[in-house]
């Protein structure tokens, strides 16, 4: 009878232990969803704090709010930055992203143009993209560069181009802060857990891909010449308004056309000149005959 209870006692202990090893699983397992949703969308960003830096580079990618182009030209217009390279794929036979743009960064403040470049490419990623604009950086010793790119992309560019530049130029970035992205609350957001998901693989995929490669050097720059401010486009190709040419054919078109009106007028007077010329003529040979 004893050795039935004491049995009895010891499964019940085994319960015990079993119903706590899975209360304290079950806790740290809330625990660590209360990270994953708390904390881990802040992990994807990069929010570097900064009063001044000299270049800023915009990465391909923007969505139709075009939210990096406002972002920089806020920061631009407040002094925070001084130059910009904007980045864009070509989309068209002759024309980039990079070309409209740099049209619509231009729109937005009066900025110079000679201090803000293009850099048109096909690059699929962003390591190609480092790959483009690095060397330039190095040849004309940048020596810190804001990166302007999407909010859960930040951490993920930032270790691209440290890596691949060998930490010089040194890289900050900054969240954009756009609707597509909300760190703090990524999870009720639908477009936000497809970011989230979709850069936490990124982040794991780019560190493969950074595997073994070297940092780039000034002489790795085969894109050095496609870089160049809106100043050097202009001398190179100059800008034709094509409006203002309509508008001036339009102008010289209704200069020359003469109104229904007054063109009437000048009709029955030239009509009044003739009929009087014939008289007078008719008059003349008249008096001609009799004379005769």
């Amino acid at each position: 009878m004893s050795r039935i209870l004491l049995k009895d006692r010891n499964t019940r202990k085994n319960h015990k232990k079993l119903f706590g090893v899975i209360a304290v699983i079950f806790c740290v397992l809330v625990v660590l969803f209360y990270v994953a949703v708390a904390k881990s969308g802040f992990w994807l960003v990069q929010q570097d704090e900064f009063d001044h830096v000299k270049w800023a580079v915009v990465l391909d990618g923007q969505t139709a709010d075009l939210e990096r182009n406002d972002f920089a030209a806020k920061l631009m217009s407040e002094g925070k930055i001084d130059s910009i390279i904007i980045l864009g794929r070509r989309v068209y036979r002759d024309k980039s992203n990079a070309d409209f743009y740099a049209e619509d960064f231009m729109r937005l403040g009066r900025f110079d143009s000679s201090a803000v470049f293009l850099a048109r490419h096909d690059d699929p990623s962003t390591i190609s993209e480092a790959y483009t604009v690095i060397p330039w950086l190095k040849l004309h010793k940048v020596d810190t560069v804001l990166l302007i790119t999407a909010a859960p992309a930040t951490k993920r560019a930032v270790r691209i181009f440290s890596t691949l530049s060998g930490d010089n130029p040194v890289y900050l970035s900054a969240d954009v802060k756009h609707h597509q992205y909300y760190a703090d609350s990524w999870i009720f957001n639908r477009e936000s857990r497809k970011n989230w998901l979709h850069e936490w693989v990124a982040l794991a995929h780019s560190r493969w891909d950074l595997l073994g490669r070297d940092t780039l050097a000034a002489a790795d720059s085969t894109y050095e010449k496609r870089i160049r401010s809106l100043t050097s486009e202009a001398e190179d190709e100059p800008f034709i308004d094509l409006s203002a040419l309509l508008q001036k054919d339009a102008d010289k078109a209704a200069k020359d056309t003469i109104p229904a009106d007054t063109l009437a007028v000048k009709q029955d007077t030239a009509k009044a000149d003739t009929v009087k010329s014939e008289t007078v003529k008719a008059d003349s040979a008249k008096k001609d005959s009799v004379k005769k």
